[in-house]
């Protein structure tokens, strides 16, 4: 291994730099610098040499040539224990580099803003760096890569303990993230000039995904299935990929499809909402008042199948829904929400002895616009991926038709929204039953609609009188219509589109049911 004497310095992101140059200096390192970096560093009173007095060669074409020199990739790439790359840089007067610390023009940055163009793009397409770290990263042995400004605390705190030396293991994996970084960096551009090309509607000729790991799972759905948890590098829409757990013990493979789904449909709800998932389905759904009231209306939309739920919650979680949540009557096992007051989470974890085991995570605040959308789905299969765009359509009450010769009064339209919104997040086929902005029944993930529309009137129990239902498609026949109108049910919310509507419609007008066609299926397979 190499003893570090000198270090090449050129970063976009200047976090932390002049405090991580100082103590590089203060070791007696020599540091060579380009640009904008060199500037900095030498207003914060630090000695650097200029790369091109180090090159003997002026940066030229408006920076876009700086450090692709033989002087900069020979003192990165020259073996120090071979004895030819060592004559040569003697007599090419090449001087060892022994640490880069490179980070790259934000292109991803550049490209996210509105109206880019695309010249403005390629500007920001760094050449100089990839190269230089590219570099670096091969000859790991002899030269430390560092790209990451969290690492520079780090390094210092190893240079110093090991006498200007890191071990070679860090070494490696200092060039394994340089690595990554650079194949994400290219994979970036690539997607974003591709994109560019009309005919393919959007969507990339190669699929490149970057995901980070996270964590390993102790088993996938099953016990005899291995599994991990990769998340976005810079997922900014609150989601359970970057929410924070404040207490319990690691989230299980399960958990976080389940906390995944009570999140997402939380965050379409406005008033002060509850969600209770089991196995992805919601179980329960209320918005009310307070959040404590939304959260009981909520478990008792369906107790039975709420045993050992998971929650989500769209407000901060206060003391009085604390409370509610932990009466003797209810189990929970994760919750996740915007935040939690300290007392709230005290009593979540003490005060039923299920409350060892309970999960919590919090994501921030977020709204009904707390989605981006220019995300996609994406579902595997064996040997492939299918990519589309996810399903953030939003009620709209300009799209409605009503069908039927009774109109839907004004609380009945209400439910009607509420319902239709439950829809789009319940496993096809579904059908659910709502009142007062509370589910009374879901039917979820039957091959009929019939049978979906006779399993939610069944979890209905006695409610399903002056209730209203939704569907996520169309009624292939007027039976889902009749057995609901025995249930008691008075409006109905649907797509359409079936070539039997008129049937669907005439059944409603026997019964005195109002129905409405949004003209948007939800299908959710």
């Amino acid at each position: 291994m190499t003893k570090l004497e000198r270090a090449l310095i050129s970063v976009s992101d200047k976090t932390g730099i002049v405090e991580f140059a100082r103590e590089l200096q203060r070791l007696g390192i020599e540091i060579i610098s380009t640009g904008g970096t060199s500037k900095l560093l030498k207003e914060n009173g630090i000695y650097v040499i200029e790369i091109s007095e180090y090159t003997e060669f002026p940066e030229i074409m408006d920076g876009r040539v700086k450090t692709l020199h033989p002087k900069v990739h020979g003192g990165l790439l020259a073996l120090r224990d071979n004895d030819t790359h060592r004559k040569q840089m003697q007599e090419l007067g090449i001087k060892p580099i022994d640490m880069v610390v490179v980070n790259l023009y934000p292109f991803e940055k550049k490209i996210s803003k509105k109206g880019v163009s695309l010249e403005e793009a390629i500007e920001n397409i760094d050449i100089g760096g990839p190269s230089m770290i590219r570099s670096a990263s091969k000859n790991y042995k002899h030269v430390i890569v560092v790209v990451n400004p969290k690492r520079y605390q780090f390094i210092i705190e190893e240079l110093k303990a090991n006498h200007n030396n890191i071990s070679e293991k860090m070494r490696f994996g200092l060039a394994i993230e340089a690595f990554r970084m650079t194949g994400r960096y290219d994979r970036i551009i690539a997607n974003y000039l591709d994109s560019l090309d009309t005919e393919k509607g959007g969507y990339p000729t190669v699929l490149s995904l970057d995901y980070l790991k996270r964590q390993s799972l102790r088993y996938g759905e099953n016990p005899h299935q291995t599994a991990a948890f990769y998340v976005e590098e810079n997922a900014t829409e609150p989601c359970v990929s970057n929410a924070v757990q404040v207490f319990g013990k690691e989230l299980s493979y399960n958990n976080i499809l389940d906390l995944n789904s009570a999140l997402e449909l939380v965050k379409e709800f406005e008033r002060p909402s509850a969600i209770v998932i089991k196995h992805t389905n919601p179980c329960g759904v209320a918005s009310a008042n307070t959040l404590a009231e939304a959260f009981k209306k909520a478990y008792n939309g369906d107790p039975l199948s709420a045993f050992g739920c998971i929650l989500g919650l769209n407000r901060t979680v206060d003391v009085i829904t604390a409370e509610t949540i932990t009466e003797p009557s209810h189990f929970v096992e994760a919750i996740i929400a915007p935040d939690y007051e300290q007392e709230a989470i005290e009593i979540l974890t003490t005060k039923r002895k299920w409350g060892s085991g309970l999960r919590l995570l919090k994501t921030g605040t977020f709204s009904t616009t707390s989605f981006d959308v220019g995300s996609y789905d994406m579902k595997r299969v064996v040997g492939g991926m299918l990519l589309q765009q996810r399903d953030l359509s939003i009620y709209d009450p300009s799209n409605l038709k009503i069908v039927t010769k009774r109109r839907p009064s004004e609380k009945e339209m209400a439910d009607l929204r509420f319902a239709f919104t439950i829809c789009k997040h319940v496993k096809s086929n579904s059908i659910v039953l709502a009142k007062d902005e509370a589910v009374v029944g879901i039917g979820a993930g039957q091959m009929s609609r019939i049978d979906s529309t006779e399993i939610a009137i069944k979890k209905a129990v006695s409610r399903t009188k002056g209730a209203v239902m939704a569907s996520d498609a169309f009624f292939p026949f007027r039976d889902s219509v009749d057995t609901a109108a025995k249930a008691g049910v008075i409006a109905i919310i649907q797509p359409g589109g079936s070539n039997k509507d008129d049937e669907s419609v005439a059944a409603a007008d026997e019964h005195g049911i109002a129905m409405i066609f949004t003209g948007q299926r939800h299908f959710r397979h």
